[in-house]
């Protein structure tokens, strides 16, 4: 299932926040880390949607979360695995965002999604990648179908900003709300169990 978001529509964006703030919630309450996951190179328009959220969610006050793939240090086909295995053996039990671009339809140009389910990273030029992610991201920058790797490469930057934009928004929102409520549970039960 896909929970999407249009940056023209209020009423989506306020769904897709909660959905993502139900899942992070519940990670947080099993004791999970939170690992987000960007990934896709800055050396292609369409396809540093990735590296730009990681970049500005590493300048973004959210604390409790381990962040791979930003401009400086993108993740992508040539080291996804070595990333994965490096999230493996640091984080016994992770919580991982995985987020990228995707490409799709015209109608669904600018939209993001959210999905239960991993992210299949470099599908859109037909790359064999792991897949990974609990949940996964996806903003499409552009239309599928023909020629994929120069759609990419001829994607307007102004579309991959504005899907940054969003998806950063969501998950600063999301994520600081998600641990406030588990932060404050998790502090009435103590107090609670001192009364016993």
């Amino acid at each position: 299932m896909c929970i999407s978001i249009n940056s023209v529509d209020s009423k989506s964006a306020a769904v897709f926040n909660e959905k993502l703030y139900d899942k992070v919630f519940h990670a947080l309450i099993e004791d999970k880390q939170l690992v987000i996951l960007c990934i896709g190179t800055d050396r292609s328009t369409g396809d540093s949607l990735g590296p730009l959220v990681g970049y500005k969610l590493s300048n973004t006050p959210i604390k409790n979360i381990t962040l791979f793939g930003t401009l400086a240090t993108p993740v992508h086909a040539k080291n996804l695995c070595e990333t994965i295995n490096e999230i493996k053996s640091r984080f016994p039990n992770p919580y991982i965002i995985a987020i990228d671009a995707c490409l799709g339809n015209v109608e669904s140009v600018g939209t993001v999604c959210l999905k239960d389910k991993p992210l299949a990273p470099g599908a859109a030029l037909k790359k064999s990648l792991p897949p990974v992610g609990d949940i996964s991201i996806t903003g499409v920058v552009n239309i599928s179908g023909y020629m994929e790797f120069l759609v990419l490469q001829n994607t307007r930057l102004y579309v991959v900003m504005n899907l940054c934009e969003i998806i950063c928004r969501s998950l600063y929102q999301s994520i600081t709300r998600a641990q406030r409520d588990v932060r404050l549970l998790k502090n009435d039960n103590v107090f609670k169990n001192t009364l016993r």
